[in-house]
């Protein structure tokens, strides 16, 4: 029961946090159907943001002001570049923000370097909180949920519950009603986008100073968000919520699991004489392929449901 629960929850940790990630792409293609290739970019600017406002003012700032400047960026890309492109559809939409990644980690690497900087977690929330099988949890791991959790329950209730979020939905579907009752649809489009970026920013300053700040992050969590949102359904929040969940606690699962298809047959009672390419394969541990069981998840999904868990439309 102990190894039970700590699984269940370092996998409630690492899926909160894929959440904060995957929850701005979410919003923006929910909202405006674009699929933001560049929004892993943006929460690697968060991280780096957060380094340098943290050098002079401190965690607490940075955690306000870094979210902030993310989002006046992602607003002015869409104002002056991705409006441009969006009337030529999603295939220029995708190859616009796919360019837009490697303009962002060029520069990345021009300012701040191609080496790790110190963005480390604050000293007042560096302690043990409590201790579960053994295994101490820090206090910033705690304020980093609360924050995830918090985030989640926002953004669901003003997109739902408020004006703000009905106009919001109606300006994707209905574009020129909305804009006949007065609202300015482009301004919208550009809110969201903002606030999309804002939300990367804001993972990105919570999570660089635990996974470190480097201009290959984007890189290596990109592919992990459109897993989240293509298995949670695109556009869907609480789709992405229970995706990113999902594969947080599947992914924890199989890294603490050190077993293969050998030792099945072994526990059976058989034994297999195959030759060599084989017998590595089935000496694999479920440990071993755990990295690659979100991207299987992922072309599962893919043949026997399009839409994902929750999502309206198919991919």
């Amino acid at each position: 029961m102990d190894v039970i629960l700590f699984t269940l929850f370092n996998g409630l940790l690492y899926g909160m946090l894929l959440f904060m990630l995957s929850s701005g792409l979410t919003l923006i293609f929910g909202m405006m159907g674009v699929l933001n290739f560049a929004h892993a970019s943006f929460f690697m600017l968060g991280a780096y943001f957060a380094y340098q406002i943290s050098k002079y003012i401190g965690f607490i700032p940075a955690l306000f002001i870094a979210p902030l400047i993310i989002a006046f960026c992602g607003a002015m890309v869409e104002k002056y570049a991705l409006r441009r492109v969006h009337k030529f559809g999603h295939v220029a939409e995708l190859l616009f923000t796919f360019g837009l990644f490697y303009i962002i980690e060029e520069l990345v690497q021009m300012i701040w370097g191609k080496v790790p900087v110190g963005y480390h977690v604050p000293e007042y929330l560096d302690f043990t909180l409590f201790s579960m099988s053994g295994m101490g949890y820090q206090a910033y791991a705690m304020f980093t949920l609360v924050i995830s959790v918090a985030m989640f329950v926002v953004l669901f209730s003003v997109l739902t519950k408020t004006r703000a979020g009905l106009i919001i939905q109606a300006a994707l579907t209905h574009p020129e009603i909305v804009s006949s009752l007065g609202h300015n649809v482009p301004r919208v489009f550009m809110l969201v986008f903002g606030l999309g970026c804002a939300l990367a920013g804001l993972a990105g300053v919570l999570a660089g100073n635990t996974l470190g700040t480097e201009p290959s992050m984007a890189l290596s969590l990109g592919p992990i968000v459109f897993v989240v949102i293509v298995v949670g359904g695109l556009g869907s929040l609480k789709g992405a919520l229970v995706a990113s969940i999902l594969i947080g606690v599947v992914q924890t699962t199989a890294i603490s699991l050190d077993y293969s298809i050998n030792n099945f047959i072994e526990f059976i009672g058989l034994s297999v004489d195959v030759e060599s390419l084989w017998r590595i394969i089935i000496d694999l541990t479920i440990s071993q392929v755990a990295p690659i069981l979100p991207y299987l998840l992922l072309v599962l999904m893919l043949i026997f449901r399009p839409r994902g868990l929750y999502g309206n439309r198919d991919v």
